[in-house]
């Protein structure tokens, strides 16, 4: 599933290319006719990524709100103008290099996906998007570029006021500069909870997946299954920061990354990116022991025994 650094990539992308353009919305999978046409023909004003979930906002005073969950993907293609990724979201998350002219990510390689044909026909003449191919939920199109969205797991139109309650029920965002880290403190020092559950609860911090459970866990040296109520102030305090860290690199780079040079002992990124995570069996990049994973509510979490002493 993407984490939070990709949606907050994927509001940028809609940003970039969509705003304060006027859209024409079809569902050319027939299962969100309905909603498309509730925003057909309006003008997107923004777009605002919250943990993993998207809301774009248009002159209509209603709001499609999107989480990819672990099988959708967004697909871009357009004109000459039209800049910016070809592919966001999973499976495809390889293809969240830049076009032309943009450094791509670490470590990416180009999209394989025959509707991102398009993306690429600027110099040639831009004829508009493509034929859709495979099950397209959603496709925006404006003048210069279109947008097909496959896959999500969930994907309506709603009220600015059904936005509000939804964000409501979402802890802080560590991508968002107004976003309250000392409510993630409390959230977390309250509860009995083992900490590496309580980071995947999207109502306690909005954004953190898998993989930035294992790393933020492993920077801090607490184990996964510390109750929250047993950190101290100063570990919590430090979850946040380097959380906020490590997800601000994700964005710029486009891939998580979370090693040192010294750590990676003169690897490139994309050949040692992580510390723990699905490094089961493979030595701690800092002092040796093979790293054991194990479930830990229905995902597997990866940690260092000597590093994260229990």
């Amino acid at each position: 599933m993407p984490e939070g650094h990709s949606v907050h990539r994927l509001a940028r992308q809609f940003s970039s290319v969509f705003g304060g353009e006027r859209l024409r919305a079809s569902s050319p999978q027939g299962r969100f006719t309905a909603g498309a046409a509730r925003i057909d023909g309006a003008t997107m004003l923004s777009s605002l990524a919250h943990g993993k979930q998207m809301f774009l906002r248009f002159d209509n005073d209603l709001v499609l709100r999107v989480h990819l969950g672990l099988y959708g993907a967004w697909s871009f293609g357009g004109d000459s103008t039209f800049r910016g990724a070809s592919s966001i979201g999973a499976p495809r998350r390889v293809g969240e290099s830049k076009l032309r002219g943009s450094a791509e990510s670490a470590g990416s390689a180009p999209s394989a996906d025959p509707t991102l044909s398009s993306a690429e026909g600027g110099e040639a003449g831009y004829a508009g998007p493509p034929d859709p191919v495979g099950a397209v939920r959603v496709r925006l199109v404006s003048a210069h570029g279109w947008a097909d969205l496959r896959g999500p797991t969930a994907c309506e139109v709603i009220t600015a006021a059904e936005e509000q309650a939804v964000r409501a029920r979402l802890g802080p965002d560590p991508l968002q500069d107004e976003a309250d880290g000392d409510a993630f403190e409390r959230r977390i020092m309250s509860s009995v909870t083992p900490i590496g559950v309580q980071l995947m609860n999207q109502a306690v911090i909005a954004g953190i997946g898998n993989i930035y459970r294992a790393e933020v866990l492993f920077l801090q040296g607490i184990h996964p299954w510390r109750p929250g109520k047993d950190l101290r102030q100063d570990e919590t305090a430090g979850l946040w920061a380097d959380t906020v860290r490590i997800m601000r690199d994700g964005v710029r780079e486009g891939r998580i990354v979370t090693t040192t040079a010294e750590a990676r002992n003169g690897r490139p990124k994309r050949a040692a990116p992580n510390y723990v995570y699905k490094r089961t069996g493979e030595p701690c990049r800092r002092c040796g022991p093979a790293i054991p994973s194990a479930e830990m509510a229905a995902r597997k979490v990866f940690w260092c025994p000597r590093c994260q002493p229990e």
